[in-house]
């Protein structure tokens, strides 16, 4: 079947993916609804992961056990960190995930995996510590497709770049500042080197895309705007899908 498999944390991520699909079918993986069908002519693997890393790698684990798979897409909302230039509605495409938490806390500060000197993952030859770089074809293809949203007025922005995977949600100003410098990175997550993580192990090419909800640091919910976060990211997906 070779399908592109398409994974959000909650289900309000995935509705409008969801009806844009055709002969959709659903069943159940490891305890989880995948909806299958079609958009653009292309098999859809849909599927609600549940929120954090390992709800996230449990999730595309199942999917890579049943299904031969073209790559995995990671939507949804995110935060963007003070100085990546994203607002509240603009998309972001990941270049590369990175694990913001594993590590090791030291006497002069945080040092990631490297310090243990065990890689998460060994792929052969290569090492992954806390970074994955994601697939640069699917990336460029991602941008240049997803403009159409910005032309449409779905949203007023596109901008690819690092994204840092959390356990704990950034709610502090100057600790958004930290890791947004640290990992030169644009946007906040909580599932997305998880999956990249999974992917990288079963060689299967992932592209990450998340519409901009909130900046991160700011836990004032009334700044925060997760409908229009979703439906953008959505809307760009479909028009990703489309293009490929």
């Amino acid at each position: 079947m070779n399908a592109v498999a398409i994974l959000t944390s909650v289900p309000f991520e995935l509705n409008i993916i969801l009806s844009g699909m055709k002969k959709v079918r659903k069943c159940s993986i490891a305890g989880k609804t995948v909806f299958k069908g079609k958009i653009a002519g292309r098999n859809i693997l849909l599927m609600n992961t549940g929120i954090g890393k390992v709800n996230a790698a449990h999730s595309a684990t199942a999917l890579v056990g049943h299904y031969p798979l073209k790559c995995i897409i990671n939507s949804g909302a995110g935060g963007a960190y003070p100085h990546s230039g994203l607002g509240v509605g603009d998309i972001a495409v990941a270049s590369k995930e990175i694990y913001g938490d594993e590590g090791v806390m030291s006497p002069s500060g945080w040092k990631d995996l490297r310090e243990i000197g065990i890689p998460a993952v060994q792929a052969g030859k290569k090492k992954f510590f806390n970074e994955f770089p994601l697939n640069k074809k699917l990336l460029h293809l991602a941008v240049h497709f997803a403009i159409n949203a910005v032309r449409n007025k779905r949203c007023t922005k596109i901008k690819s770049g690092n994204f840092v995977t959390v356990s704990s949600v950034t709610g502090v100003h100057k600790r958004a500042l930290e890791l947004g410098k640290r990992f030169n990175a644009i946007c906040e997550n909580m599932e997305g080197a998880a999956i990249a993580h999974v992917c990288a192990m079963y060689k299967i090419p992932m592209l990450e895309i998340r519409g901009i909800s909130n900046i991160a640091g700011v836990r004032d919910k009334r700044k925060w705007n997760l409908k229009l976060a979703s439906e953008n990211c959505q809307n760009a997906v479909l028009e990703i899908i489309a293009g490929l």
